[in-house]
């Protein structure tokens, strides 16, 4: 999927602070929205291999990808490793709910795992990986205060030699990516609460209850150029470009001090 791209399963990165959240999610999902979801998710599905194929050739190029590395991804699945086609990378998917290997991508990809884990609170140490990676995740954390947090622990678990990759789309682009809208984002909430079931993608084909609607407003907290400066401190801070003119996301980007 593309820049933070929901998917219909997947709860936020860390422990939702409001229980309505993964109400929320439920809400919609009767025989009649089936259709709809279908719909949504399958643009995604369409639009997708295209924008995270060239960002994980650009990734790989960045960190001077050997092969060999061991990577811990912050909330993500193995469908883009299984993309980037180097079998031989250690890879360690963290999530809430592991996300499940399918037998052929485990066959291709023996050192793939998934583990169970909270990325404002990582049970690992400096240096216990190569790089520190996430696609599309670091906008799901409800508020900037679970953003710093995320931030501190990957530069933690980093340390002052691991690498980092952490993507997430630019507030500043007018296409909001995971309500397919133009230019709603940038209204006060409580607009947006109104308008996103009737001037949204998202709206017309999930057919939200207002639960719905409020769940993922709270959810979803896009993120600055300025914001990520100061959560990642001495990182390249990267723009994918749309069409190339507009910045639809940002990369916060350091390589790792190979030996």
């Amino acid at each position: 999927m593309p820049d933070g791209a929901p998917t219909p399963s997947r709860d936020p990165l860390v422990s939702t602070p409001d229980p309505r959240a993964d109400q929320g999610r439920q809400h919609g999902r009767t025989p009649a929205h089936l259709h709809g979801r279908r719909l949504y998710h399958s643009f995604f599905a369409w639009i997708s291999p295209h924008f995270r194929g060239r960002r994980m050739q650009a990734f790989a190029e960045a960190m001077g990808l050997r092969g060999t590395e061991s990577i811990l991804d912050l909330g993500g699945g193995p469908s883009v490793w299984h993309q980037l086609g180097r079998p031989s990378l250690h890879v360690t998917l963290l999530n809430p709910e592991p996300p499940i290997i399918r037998p052929d991508i485990a066959r291709a990809h023996p050192n793939l795992i998934a583990v169970t884990g909270d990325a404002t609170r990582l049970e690992y140490a400096p240096g216990d990986f190569d790089i520190v990676f996430s696609n599309s995740v670091i906008e799901h954390l409800h508020s900037l205060e679970r953003q710093r947090q995320f931030a501190a622990e990957a530069l933690r678990v980093a340390g002052t030699t691991g690498g980092l990759w952490i993507q997430t789309p630019a507030r500043s682009f007018f296409v909001e990516p995971h309500f397919l809208t133009i230019g709603l984002h940038w209204l006060p909430k409580r607009w947006q609460f109104h308008l996103l079931p009737w001037l949204s993608l998202w709206g017309w084909t999930r057919r939200p209850s207002p639960d719905m609607t409020r769940a993922w407003l709270e959810e979803i907290r896009l993120m600055t150029a300025r914001e990520l400066r100061q959560l990642f401190p001495g990182c390249q801070l990267r723009k994918e470009k749309f069409l190339g003119l507009w910045t639809k996301s940002y990369i916060v980007c350091r390589p790792p001090l190979h030996p």
